[in-house]
């Protein structure tokens, strides 16, 4: 399973597949949400909630997260309203999603204030692809996560697969060169097109990114489905590193004639992972 830092700082924890959305103002979904089976629950302070309702946002979460595993979304890096949120929240909450970061300096200014927790920083403007690298090498960064419908929004084009190739496989590239777990993937607003969601999420699997972000329960099972490796994948990792375990470590081919090195073993021993 592919893992990033857990908040003792000591070992690790699973990379998730699913992270799900509930806006941290809304009573009924602060429940009900932890009961869907996503691997992350992901309580909102920012986008979800107007402004007169930050305050109110805030206290009810902070309810939650002193009963309940779950990640916080707190507003943006260097901002009043995201202080308030990190004096709050950040000695309870598992984790904190900064929003709209663009540069190492955001996420260290979050990180001075919310010592030990890990940060899932999303990569939502230009500035913020651009500085990409960077971001993942703070290390207080556990995982980078992609925002598409701001980063549209700010390049001032649609969203597409196309549109946004660069923009997520340099990602992909920025979280290995710093050493961080693949990115996990944006939401898909199109509540009733399970097609357009699974066309999505297996698109950014092929690029490498590794989970995505949910706004809806329904969505939850498709991106489960997506990230769990295929039996044909396992059967082919095993086969792989069969071949390369008796081979020694050395350059060798499977019974049915595949080349393989030491990039091919580690690829399937990733998969073996999860």
């Amino acid at each position: 399973m592919k893992t990033f830092p857990n908040r003792a700082g000591g070992g690790a924890t699973r990379s998730p597949r699913s992270w799900l959305f509930a806006p941290g103002h809304d009573e009924k979904l602060l429940r009900l949400v932890f009961d869907v089976g996503a691997d992350v629950v992901l309580l909102d302070l920012e986008d979800a909630v107007p402004l007169e309702m930050k305050d109110r946002a805030r206290a009810m979460v902070g309810e939650v997260v002193a009963s309940r595993h779950c990640w916080v979304r707190v507003n943006r890096a260097r901002s009043e309203v995201c202080a308030r949120d990190l004096d709050a929240l950040a000695g309870s909450a598992l984790g904190l999603r900064i929003p709209k970061v663009d540069s190492a300096a955001d996420v260290e200014w979050v990180a001075e204030r919310a010592s030990g927790v890990p940060l899932d920083c999303t990569i939502e403007s230009a500035r913020g692809v651009l500085a990409a690298f960077e971001i993942a090498s703070v290390p207080a960064c556990a995982l980078l996560s992609y925002g598409g419908l701001d980063l549209a929004a700010d390049l001032g084009i649609a969203v597409g697969e196309p549109q946004t190739l660069y923009a997520r496989s340099h990602l992909v590239t920025a979280a290995r060169a710093a050493g961080k777990p693949s990115p996990s993937d944006g939401v898909y607003p199109m509540l009733q097109d399970d097609a357009g969601l699974r066309r999505e999420a297996e698109a950014a699997r092929r690029l490498g990114f590794f989970g995505k972000s949910a706004i809806h329960p329904r969505q939850v099972p498709i991106i489960h489905e997506v990230f769990a490796a295929t039996a044909e994948e396992l059967e082919w990792a095993r086969r792989v590193i069969a071949a390369f375990d008796a081979s020694g470590g050395a350059a060798t081919r499977t019974p049915d004639g595949e080349f393989v090195d030491m990039p091919v073993a580690e690829r399937a021993r990733r998969i073996l992972q999860g």
